[in-house]
């Protein structure tokens, strides 16, 4: 299997500038997230504090990042990370069906909006999932339930309406879902999940429904559950002014380790994040050659 030197996980101006930072200093690097870059940006009506772009219309600044990633010939990785795992001297990331591995990786996913569902944690692993292509084996022929978050978690509805007899769809979003009728939508409000005689029950605002597994799918997934381990601060990940994590060769930055929330700040820990991940990388080689 092929190993990046760093995998960096997130679009927005601080995964950007990691990857940019990480490409002029000569490593490998996976970029992975949306090729829409950042939805927060694109929907940004103006922006007065970033260095060079006076006043700058959120969709324009993200048409520049966008060029200087051409320029640099980097390329993004359209898939959804749903575990990344600490194995020593590398990590393996986990995408769907697929998995990749990196020497060092820099989480620049955002901040999770929102809290997880009453009972959700509890039950993660034992009936409920945050990532049907990895887990539709074991529910193969079972009634499951779809917690989505956006109206991208419907494909991966529709993925498990060719599996399983009996799909349940909960949209915790205003558009209205545009399925097949092989799922079935329920227009309530998800209160809380709860794992009783080894079903699981999904509780709405109305009554409950029991399935045998619950798939809770939202644009990200918050970075304790995402990275097993790994320190955190609620919704933040902890890290020094060297943008490293509690796991040596884990980096991050952006609005994931912190407020304030602004763009150039964001992009300025990219940076920081890129060049201490270089430097775990060049001093793991010192240490090799030197026995």
């Amino acid at each position: 299997m092929e190993r990046y030197d760093i995998a960096i996980i997130g679009t927005g101006p601080a995964g950007l500038e990691a990857a940019i930072t990480a490409a002029i200093r000569n490593k490998k690097v996976i970029l992975i997230g949306s090729k829409d870059l950042s939805q927060k940006l694109a929907k940004a009506h103006e922006i007065r504090n970033y260095l060079g772009f006076p006043a700058v219309k959120g969709e324009d600044l993200a048409q520049a990042f966008q060029a200087h990633l051409d320029q640099m010939g980097l390329s993004i990785t359209e898939e959804r990370v749903s575990a990344v795992y600490a194995m020593g001297d590398y990590f393996a990331l986990q995408a769907g069906e697929n998995m990749m591995e990196a020497s060092a990786v820099i989480l620049a996913t955002g901040v999770v909006q929102g809290k997880p569902l009453p009972g959700e944690e509890e039950a993660l692993g034992h009936g409920v999932s945050y990532c049907a292509t990895c887990d539709a084996a074991l529910v193969r022929g079972k009634k499951v339930a779809v917690v989505g978050y956006s109206a991208a978690e419907e494909a991966e509805a529709e993925f498990l309406g060719e599996i399983c007899p009996e799909v349940l769809y909960f949209p915790m979003y205003r558009e209205a879902p545009q399925l097949t009728d092989r799922i079935t939508v329920i227009p309530e409000k998800v209160v809380s999940l709860d794992r009783s005689e080894g079903k699981m029950l999904v509780k709405t605002e109305k009554m409950d429904y029991p399935v045998h597994a619950v798939f809770v799918l939202r644009d990200a997934v918050a970075p304790g559950q995402l990275v097993p381990g790994l320190e955190t601060e609620g919704p933040h990940v902890r890290v020094n002014r060297r943008m490293e994590s509690s796991l040596p060769g884990l980096f991050a930055c952006g609005d994931l380790v912190g407020t304030p929330y602004q763009y150039i700040k964001a992009a300025g820990e990219g940076n920081i994040a890129a060049l201490s991940a270089v430097s775990y990388l060049d001093e793991k080689k010192r240490s090799i050659r030197n026995g």
